[in-house]
């Protein structure tokens, strides 16, 4: 990622690029020869040669030139460790994404989640189009603006070739060079969004779309519960009218004392099943029944000392999940045991465990970041039975990770296993990155005091990608290697 002053040059200036000069203009036939006055003036070839242009060496030349286009710092720059200077912005290097895109919104998302489509799998074509749900942090003098926007992202483009590449046709370029298209309804809501999450259920009629649900948690310590499948058929569906009771809730829930930001519906249930945790400590379970009808299990699952932070359903129990905590613990839960207490605890930080992500290939492996900005790979399979229900934090045994990272400065905001690779995961930090890593990487103990030039850089560390206020990141599970973030500075 390179860093460049934000003054660009003024409209007359007129510099050579790097290896031009001037164009002689061609002599006409029906004129002769021309003697040159000054050709006694060179000794030799050579001298002309060196001299280039200007008078000047061709190198001097044009190590002016670029500082004159733009002042270029070759060190590698890592944001949340080297600062910024007035006047610099970092611009990212368009080589080194098959896609990147920037897309904004009336008031920021600090959650948002992508819906699965009916498009196929493992899409490799451009321009892509994605479907995704977010909520909005509108301030509270506009607390009544804030919204669910169900979105269509379409008309992404491939990032341009070099010119050196093969060609594609002129309709190909065409498509690639479209701008980006946001489409977007919208459901009222009544206070900002802490979290929101898609689920949808099997397709049981291939004549209708599936249905979609989004469960969104807010401020004011509700959970909204939306079935959001008109609004997304209305992007493809020429003439589709969304009624208003159609963006009614199917369900408010009002269990919670405390408002809350852990929120996971479950992947395995047959009927939709969420979880919910608050800044009390408290998970509920709320089920839907064949009716449609919501019910929550008025016992919660408690054991946490402080705010539960995240919940993972595991990806092949369907009773079992886990849940992250500010009391810096890691609890996993048995929704068979009638005590609603945890089944293992395990102490994984000194601050707050702010999320979690399980392996979706490898189901003893769960990814855990932190306050501090370290993140860690946990083998649940080293994780013993807690040796009593009281679960008190002080009482709970460190666990050792089998790997872990301190690259990131800030807290870890958000966290993702790739859908398909158990190697590789996607990290958000509040030091405004979101970065990429590859855990098949073994660590080498001299190669990684070294990685590209840069010290205490991990070697498994792919990507690092720039992003303001960068709070939620998720995998695209039908584009491979495609990640949708988002932050103060809207989607990416």
């Amino acid at each position: 990622m390179g860093k460049r002053a934000a003054e660009e040059l003024g409209a007359d200036s007129k510099v050579l690029k790097s290896g031009q000069r001037p164009v002689k203009a061609e002599n006409n036939d029906d004129f002769g020869d021309f003697e040159d006055e000054f050709e006694d003036e060179f000794d030799s070839d050579d001298e002309i040669l060196e001299a280039g242009v200007d008078g000047r060496p061709d190198e001097e030349r044009e190590a002016e030139e670029s500082r004159d286009i733009m002042d270029l710092d070759q060190q590698t720059f890592i944001p949340g460790r080297n600062k910024l200077a007035a006047g610099e912005i970092l611009a990212p290097d368009p080589s080194t994404y098959e896609m990147l895109h920037n897309l904004g919104s009336d008031w920021p998302c600090l959650s948002c989640d992508i819906v699965p489509d009916n498009l196929g799998q493992s899409r490799k074509t451009y321009p892509a189009t994605m479907y995704a749900v977010a909520g909005t942090q509108a301030p509270r003098t506009k607390v009544m603006e804030n919204r669910i926007l169900v979105m269509k992202l379409s008309s992404l483009s491939r990032m341009e070739q070099e010119e050196n590449e093969e060609e594609s046709d002129d309709d190909d370029d065409d498509e690639q060079n479209d701008e980006p298209i946001l489409e977007a309804k919208t459901i009222p809501l009544s206070a900002p969004t802490n979290r929101i999450r898609a689920h949808q259920a099997p397709q049981t009629d291939s004549s209708e779309p599936p249905t979609t649900l989004t469960a969104t948690m807010t401020e004011d310590a509700q959970v909204l519960i939306h079935n959001v499948t008109p609004h997304l058929s209305a992007f493809d569906i020429p003439g589709t009218t969304i009624t208003p009771q159609q963006s009614l809730p199917l369900s408010t829930l009002r269990m919670h004392r405390s408002e809350g930001y852990a929120l996971a519906w479950s992947p395995l249930s047959p009927n939709p099943k969420l979880l919910t945790g608050d800044n009390d400590g408290k998970i509920f379970l709320t089920t839907c029944a064949d009716n449609n009808r919501w019910t929550t299990d008025t016992k919660p699952y408690t054991g946490h000392q402080s705010s539960v932070e995240d919940l993972q359903w595991s990806p092949n129990e369907r009773n079992v999940f886990a849940s992250a905590s500010s009391d810096g613990t890691i609890k996993i839960w048995d929704l068979r045991s009638k005590s609603h207490k945890p089944a293992v605890s395990v102490s994984v930080s000194s601050t707050d465990v702010n999320v979690i992500s399980w392996s979706q290939q490898t189901p003893h492996l769960l990814a855990s970041g932190a306050d501090d900005g370290q993140w860690a790979v946990w083998d649940l399979r080293q994780w013993k039975p807690s040796p009593n229900h009281n679960n008190n934090t002080s009482s709970d045994p460190p666990s050792k990770p089998v790997a872990a990272f301190s690259f990131h400065k800030e807290q870890i905001t958000s966290l993702e296993w790739h859908p398909t690779d158990d190697s590789i995961v996607a990290v958000a930090a509040a030091d405004n990155t979101l970065t990429l890593w590859d855990l098949a990487v073994e660590l080498d103990d001299e190669e990684s005091k070294d990685t590209a030039g840069v010290r205490d850089v991990p070697p498994q560390l792919l990507f690092v990608h720039y992003m303001e206020d960068v709070k939620e990141c998720h995998w695209h599970r039908q584009i491979p290697g495609c990640v949708m973030a988002t932050g103060g500075a809207g989607f990416g």
